[in-house]
């Protein structure tokens, strides 16, 4: 029920926003938006990007969302995707619709992840080479080694800024709740 009035609050909320705003306001809002994703240079700058600006659950619903399209992308069936990701139909269905109606931005970030990873396992079977003669690569094994190593504190500092994006929820579902007792 809570989720019920909380997503009629902000559906009111963004529309009479969007309804106070000139159609030249809202689209300068949308250029400033996009220019500021468009700024984000790395993982960890994106993910604190997105714990200032949006909610723990609209965060997961974007991810959950840019997933489905690759899995859609890939050929996968909807009960497929159902099963994996425990989403509905509906969902799916729209994320296909968007897809097939504008796609450009979706398909553009799932080529661009997509090429990282493949590009990364390019090297695997000369991976096991270097690892058997390892003094003939020394310089490049301590090298993948100290790119290993700062990868891993990306990924550290990755789940930081999602734990921060988690106590900013809970941060604000007590806001919510002292509020509601004033009114």
């Amino acid at each position: 029920m809570m989720i019920v009035i909380c997503r009629i609050y902000t559906y009111i909320n963004v529309k009479t926003v969007k309804n106070r705003l000139t159609k030249q306001q809202q689209e300068g809002l949308l250029i400033k938006l996009a220019r500021a994703v468009a700024s984000v240079n790395r993982a960890e700058e994106g993910a604190k990007f997105l714990r200032d600006l949006l909610s723990e659950p609209e965060v997961f619903m974007l991810a959950r969302r840019l997933q489905i399209a690759e899995l859609l992308m890939d050929g996968l069936t909807y009960e497929q995707i159902r099963e994996e990701l425990n989403v509905g139909y509906n969902t799916i269905a729209k994320v296909q619709t968007w897809l097939e109606l504008y796609g450009d931005g979706y398909r553009t970030v799932i080529n661009r992840t997509i090429k990282n990873k493949v590009e990364k396992n390019i090297n695997e079977p000369f991976t096991k080479l270097k690892r058997k003669y390892p003094i003939s690569f020394w310089p490049q094994l301590l090298l993948e080694e100290m790119i290993r190593n700062a990868n891993q504190r990306e990924k550290q500092r990755l789940r930081n800024v999602v734990e921060g994006l988690r106590n900013k929820t809970q941060l604000s579902r007590e806001l919510t709740k002292l509020l509601a007792k004033i009114n």
